[in-house]
């Protein structure tokens, strides 16, 4: 069983390690809410697993209303977890963060069902989620893998891979670039934009031709009663 205070320093270095804003320990416990959530949830995650009822979910109520952030105490979060800015971050019931992971602002990690069982995501040691991510289901991120700021996870994610985009897909592997293959056959697809402003730019020129026709004849006909 881990020592809580070896944890709480562990949790403490988080971020001087992995943030250069960070002017030391006394700027970490009295302005980093990311560092405050999980203290807190240190606390109702032990009150949860020793049966104690109502009150870790109520402390953990308090502790969203102080940070902005959320974290169910039946959670599982490792060591060195830091959550950076943090407002709006979202751990459910089920979810497991493994050891060194960096959660970015607006963060969620949900659940795409209403069952009573593992519903959440685990994510391996060293996972990296960007800014608004959001990782659903009962799904498995590998180690070290990263997830782009925006992308909705909703499938296992291979360690050592980073993955972006709506749903996301991976992009790299092993820190070398992915080249996509398509499932079947693509086609060249027209750009419904650029034919548009095609259009348009056709319009204008078949417009602008017409006016000076019209701003021609005009000057002749004007010439014509002069002489």
């Amino acid at each position: 069983m881990p020592n809580p205070m070896q944890t709480l320093l562990s949790d403490l270095k988080a971020p001087l390690e992995r943030d250069p804003a960070a002017r030391g320990w006394l700027d970490v416990v009295l302005s980093y809410p990311g560092f405050h959530a999980i203290a807190a949830y240190r606390v109702t995650h032990w009150l949860h697993t020793h049966g104690v009822p109502l009150l870790p979910r109520w402390l953990s109520h308090v502790a969203r209303f102080l940070t902005g952030i959320e974290i169910h105490p039946g959670a599982t979060i490792g060591e060195r977890v830091f959550i950076d800015h943090g407002m709006g971050v979202v751990v459910g019931e089920t979810a497991e963060v493994g050891d060194g992971c960096t959660i970015y602002q607006g963060v969620t990690l949900g659940g795409t069902s209403l069952a009573r069982k593992k519903r959440h995501p685990t994510l391996g040691k060293n996972v990296i989620v960007g800014a608004n991510a959001s990782v659903l289901g009962a799904i498995v991120v590998g180690d070290n893998a990263r997830i782009g700021s925006g992308s909705v996870v909703v499938r296992d994610v291979p360690a050592n891979a980073t993955v972006v985009g709506i749903p996301a897909h991976v992009v790299a592997q092993d820190g070398k670039p992915v080249r996509l293959v398509p499932d079947r056959p693509q086609v060249e697809m027209p750009d419904p934009n650029a034919d548009a402003i095609n259009q348009l730019q056709r319009r204008i020129a078949q417009l602008e031709a017409r006016l000076d026709d019209v701003e021609r004849k005009e000057h002749e006909e004007t010439w014509s009663w002069v002489i």
